[in-house]
């Protein structure tokens, strides 16, 4: 593998890491490749890999077995020992676990490790670390956290800045792999605030958690398989180029009040897997409304399903792209910013009017969300690192107030 300087740099940094870095800058492969490494080099130790979801935890195990495999493969153990989604087993009795945080970290407790990898350690709730951290006493072990920054608060900050651990920072713009052309859309498209948040990985005060902590904790509470009766929606964030994740969010219409029935994620899919899918699942709910960020790949899934006869009539687009789409029914579009869905969402949340699943994934996008103001025009500006989910439910959300048959955003 040819590793940039800063790479090769941290693959021979011993004792506690802290890497902040844009996106897509090769973060994770080269912990992955340095997780393996140790665990090879290093017999009987237990290594222990965490992030906010159980998701975005495997994705960093799997690059550490894909690793172990590029490295020494007759060392990973087989047979009843053989690896599973949580654990993989070395000869030399090492053995590498993968965990999510959750919320507490009450599932990760108990456990003596000698390295702890955190990733999107920003964004991992402040109880969790007081959780694991005591699982390191004893073998006085060693933490590495890799994560695209948040605000200037919170554990993974304040490692940044302790001499105590070896911090490296590195940019999207400085990646030699880096797409320009991209990056330059995105700095037109996003403040600077957010820009340098996302690409440039700056921590940045302006930018402040949009659904606060307690509000998510209040409104979470339903467990899975949740009843439901009467007019059922369903949001739908299509994976764009460069992403991986369609996510669909399942809503049950009550009264005036909504109830999250289901939240489904779909990885490295084609447009007509997702336009399957949704026709699968409106076999299942029937739904009144089916609401499909139509920018991007999207508007393809929209085509796809006008072509269904059971799902022509009940396709919404909210489309993200900053032109009008000429669809059936042009008198009854509306102008829709994409601020209105995440202020209604929020609202629904501040009275009580919406309850969402108990479901870790769920809670971590909507604590990604970021709220920026601009100082010149007043105007709330909003992103996230980990939005498909949420995007997803401000999408079926708004069944609450959508009146008319078609939607775009400017």
């Amino acid at each position: 593998m040819q590793l940039d300087p800063w790479q090769q740099e941290v693959l021979e940094t011993e004792g506690n890491i802290c890497l902040r870095s844009g996106r897509q800058v090769g973060k994770s492969t080269v912990v992955a490749l340095k997780a393996a490494k140790y665990a090879l080099e290093n017999p009987k130790k237990t290594i222990m890999v965490i992030s906010k979801t159980e998701r975005q935890a495997g994705l960093l195990f799997t690059k550490i077995l894909r690793s172990l495999h590029d490295i020494e493969r007759t060392e990973i153990k087989k047979g009843k020992d053989r690896p599973t989604k949580t654990r993989i087993r070395l000869k030399n009795g090492s053995e590498i676990l993968c965990l999510p945080a959750g919320e507490t970290g009450y599932g990760i407790m108990g456990f003596t490790i000698d390295l702890l990898i955190a990733d999107e350690a920003a964004f991992i709730p402040e109880e969790v670390w007081n959780s694991i951290i005591p699982a390191l006493a004893i073998t006085r072990g060693s933490i590495w956290l890799l994560s695209t920054p948040f605000v200037k608060e919170g554990y993974y900050y304040q490692c940044f800045q302790d001499p105590n651990f070896t911090a490296f920072h590195t940019s999207s713009e400085n990646c030699p792999r880096r797409d320009q052309a991209f990056l330059d859309r995105q700095k037109e498209i996003l403040t600077k605030a957010q820009y340098a948040q996302m690409y440039l990985g700056e921590f940045v005060d302006e930018l402040r958690q949009f659904f606060p902590n307690e509000l998510i904790k209040q409104t979470c509470t339903l467990q899975r398989p949740v009843a439901y009766k009467g007019a059922m929606f369903i949001g739908v964030d299509v994976a764009r180029m460069g992403e991986d994740e369609s996510t669909f969010e399942i809503i049950n219409k009550r009264g005036d009040e909504l109830f999250q029935i289901d939240s489904i994620t779909t990885t490295k899919t084609f447009t007509t897997d997702t336009t399957n899918k949704i026709i699968e699942l409106n076999k299942l709910y029937d739904f009144r409304k089916e609401y499909i960020d139509s920018g991007g790949l999207g508007v393809g899934v929209c085509d796809q399903l006008r072509l269904d006869e059971e799902n022509r009539r009940k396709v919404v687009e909210i489309n993200n792209a900053s032109r009008a789409i000429d669809r059936e029914d042009p008198p009854h579009m509306k102008k829709l910013r994409k601020e209105e869905l995440y202020v209604n969402l929020k609202q629904l949340m501040e009275s009580g009017k919406v309850h969402l699943l108990d479901d870790d994934e769920v809670k971590a996008s909507l604590r990604s969300i970021q709220g920026e103001h601009d100082q010149r025009t007043g105007r709330l500006s909003i992103s996230g690192v980990y939005s498909h989910i949420a995007e997803g439910l401000v999408r079926a959300a708004w069944c609450y107030k959508d009146k008319s048959l078609n939607i775009f955003i400017l």
